[in-house]
């Protein structure tokens, strides 16, 4: 393999040549790809991590580009779900790299499966859902994971090792109470994506070269607008239901029935078995009521003030709004239940 574009990256000494040939026979899982994600991707695919599975269930939209740095104008107007476009971009960033996309929502049924095998997961998720499902299966399987998060001008990541420190349970027991800023309520500036991903993938790249030594070992925020810094060392809680009783709840629910989704006004409907939707037959039915899209991944259905996105397993995306039971409704009525 030509090492030439590895070249200045060999040249940093805690990498080396043959660090950069543990990176190449490595394999990293990365859940959401939005703003996070998009960035680490870009990142670990550049620095040759020798195999790289993307894994979300959304599709690119204008409003994603501010943060998104992966896409593209043509990506929104094309509707690709992100997993499609990122691979096709990493791809061509960088051949040598095996990059597998995977337009799926991540499930108490599908995770093990999506997960195993790998020798790190990054977290580029936007919901605690989603992150407890990681760390029941991170420390089930005894895989490292990279917490990240942001909003408005605020980042914050936390290094798992299971087995070894203090897992998201130990940190979180349950989601953070009380009224929060979200994405929806406080925006987020693409200086803070950069410093949570850069922290993320740098410390991805330590596990992976068998650095652990090297870790920050805390929970690690940033305010890049404020300059405020804050490092904390979380214990590892004895009475912890996860690392500790080695109860995986998340992994024994079977889904949730619907999922509220941050930075914008929509409700997700995923169905427990894939349906295999035909979305050509599909488009034909909905041309009466309203104005239909379709390619090879999503269909996307306006019906004012909705909007609803199909995807040939049967999940659907309806956005102008968080109530479930409107959203299921228009689900069933016009995709039937």
């Amino acid at each position: 393999m030509n090492m030439d574009k590895y070249s200045r990256q060999i040249l940093f000494r805690p990498i080396g040549p043959e660090g950069q040939e543990k990176l190449l026979a490595s394999k990293a899982v990365l859940v959401g790809c939005g703003a996070l994600g998009a960035a680490q991707a870009n990142v670990l695919v550049r620095a040759g991590v020798g195999a790289l599975r993307i894994i979300d269930r959304d599709f690119v939209e204008e409003s994603n580009l501010q943060r998104q740095w992966l896409f593209d104008e043509h990506d929104a107007a094309e509707n690709l779900p992100k997993a499609v476009a990122a691979e096709r971009k990493l791809r061509a960033i960088n051949s040598g790299v095996q990059v597998e996309g995977v337009v799926a929502d991540v499930t108490s049924r599908n995770i093990e499966e999506l997960v195993r095998g790998c020798d790190v997961i990054l977290d580029g998720t936007d919901n605690f859902e989603t992150r407890y499902l990681m760390n029941d299966a991170a420390v089930k399987l005894g895989i490292p994971w990279i917490y990240g998060a942001v909003v408005a001008s605020s980042a914050l990541t936390m290094t798992i090792l299971p087995g070894r420190g203090p897992c998201l349970a130990c940190v979180y027991p349950s989601p953070p109470q009380g009224l929060h800023e979200t994405c929806d309520t406080a925006g987020i500036i693409g200086p803070a994506v950069g410093w949570a991903s850069s922290i993320q993938v740098t410390e991805a790249l330590k596990l992976l070269l068998g650095r652990e030594s090297e870790l920050h070992g805390t929970l690690f925020a940033f305010d890049v607008w404020r300059n405020r810094a804050q490092q904390v060392k979380p214990p590892i809680d004895p009475g912890c239901r996860v690392c500790g009783a080695r109860t995986f709840a998340h992994l024994e629910e079977g889904g949730a029935a619907h999922v509220t989704m941050c930075g914008r006004n929509s409700v997700q409907i995923h169905q427990r078995d894939s349906r295999g939707l035909d979305l050509k037959l599909l488009k034909a039915r909905l041309e009466q009521f309203g104005p239909v899209k379709a390619n090879d991944f999503l269909l996307k259905f306006a019906l004012e003030p909705y909007e609803l996105t199909v995807f040939p397993d049967g999940r659907a995306i309806i956005k102008g709004t968080q109530d479930a039971a409107v959203a299921r409704g228009l689900y069933a009525k016009y995709v039937g239940a």
